[in-house]
């Protein structure tokens, strides 16, 4: 290391808002702006991730982290009485190994082409350097930018200012009307449906198993809480395993009866699949996903969706295409370290 990152970055002190195009103003995101941003988000997803989009209390959960700075770490643009971009700047808490700074946001398709994107992520960038500016932590700082590969003006802008890419993920789609294999635990460990009283050993078990994973860094208990707390969050359709009372694996579930209209079809997402190092290779995860399978099914689920990692450390690309998952679309990461 080269010594903290406030002692590495120079940023400007002022966190100031875009200034431009005509006829564009910039102001902070308020709570306020709520059901604004999730038509906005509708408007996006419609172009380029037409499958899904964000939940009212997804977006609502986002602004009210503890976190997350409304006067500091956000933007929002309106033109003729519209809001037409926003921005997020997310610096997520207790990191081990590599501060990330998070851009999350985008332009209404109807506006993109005429500078909006190129002020917004000047923006990102901008905010991201104050955040690292303002860390005393001796590690990487990661300034992470997400963009779908529909989004082709978006990938130009990311390549235009120079940020490189760096990773590649894969939304995956399974027919659950497809065979599902009968595929056994080891005899040493237990298949349960997780309850609330799981949610603890849970994050403990998200934490160890991620920690060898691309970018992954400890989610706290507030967001643990968050994630778990979302009414689209499904324990009964969940599926853990035990090795006593440890959890060496898991597939977490998710519905969002919302995102059924757009993706046509009722179907389910699995958000987090995970085996302990201990116990990888010994056909853990093939087990509980096929379990996770049948209970969508059970529940009149046409399909099942998940996103990876292309170079996960684990297999799980390969994993899932054993399990019966195709390819359906892509999404790229574009990394600035420093």
């Amino acid at each position: 290391m080269r010594g903290p990152l406030s002692s590495r970055i120079v940023a400007p002190a002022a966190v100031e808002l875009p200034s431009g195009p005509s006829g564009v103003s910039w102001r902070r995101i308020t709570f306020d702006d709520v059901d604004a941003l999730v038509e906005l988000n509708a408007a996006i997803a419609a172009a380029d991730h037409p499958e899904w989009s964000e939940t009212r209390d997804e977006v609502d959960e986002e602004l009210r982290h503890s976190w997350v700075q409304l006067d500091a770490d956000t933007v929002i643009a309106e033109s003729d009485g519209q809001v037409v971009a926003y921005g997020l700047q997310i610096l997520p808490p207790e990191p081990e190994t590599v501060v990330r700074s998070i851009a999350f946001g985008g332009v209404r398709p109807s506006h993109r082409g005429r500078g909006i994107g190129r002020e917004l992520l000047a923006w990102h960038r901008t905010r991201a350097r104050q955040q690292f500016a303002a860390s005393d932590l001796d590690l990487p700082g990661w300034h992470m930018l997400y963009v779908e590969e529909a989004n082709e003006s978006g990938l130009r802008l990311a390549h235009h200012v120079g940020m490189p890419l760096v990773r590649y993920f894969t939304k995956m789609i399974r027919d659950l009307g497809d065979d599902i294999p009968n595929l056994s635990l080891d005899p040493a460990l237990k298949l349960v449906t997780p309850t609330v009283a799981d949610i603890d050993r849970l994050l403990i078990a998200r934490n160890e198993t991620f920690r060898d994973h691309w970018g992954s860094q400890p989610t706290s208990a507030e967001g643990w809480e968050s994630f778990t707390g979302q009414p689209t969050f499904r324990l009964d359709l969940s599926v853990i395993a035990l090795d006593g009372d440890r959890v060496v694996g898991f597939v977490l579930t998710q519905v969002v009866p919302d995102d059924f209209d757009r993706q046509g079809y009722v179907g389910g997402y699995i958000p987090l699949i995970g085996v302990t190092r201990d116990w990888r290779k010994k056909g853990v995860a093939p087990a509980l996903i096929a379990e996770a399978l049948r209970r969508y099914r059970l529940e009149g689920h046409e399909k099942v969706a998940l996103d990876v990692d292309s170079e996960n450390p684990s297999g799980a690309l390969s994993l899932y295409t054993g399990m019966g998952f195709h390819p359906e679309s892509r999404s790229v990461a574009f990394v600035e370290e420093f």
